[in-house]
């Protein structure tokens, strides 16, 4: 069984949309592990002071595998739903 979690994050660029969700996506996989789907949820652009568009930005729902958590020994034996120890 695998376990999923889910987070928002928004990358920028310059030049286009593709390009802020590939640039959201590198950040992303620097500090998670098992990124697993991008799904795009919102885009939109920043417009400067003379009208032009100054930055596209990319709203992505990011999934990644979930871990077990390290150095909780109070969780070891946990099951999912138990309210023993609770």
């Amino acid at each position: 069984m695998s376990v999923y979690r889910v987070t928002e994050i928004i990358g920028t660029s310059k030049t286009s949309w593709e390009e802020a969700a590939r640039e959201a996506v590198l950040a992303a996989s620097q500090s998670l592990r098992d990124l697993r789907v991008a799904e795009v949820l919102e885009q939109d652009v920043t417009i400067d002071e003379t009208g032009a568009i100054d930055c596209f930005r990319t709203k992505l729902r990011l999934s990644f595998k979930f871990e077990r958590r390290i150095g909780a020994p109070e969780w070891e034996d946990r099951k999912v739903g138990s309210t023993a120890n609770a």
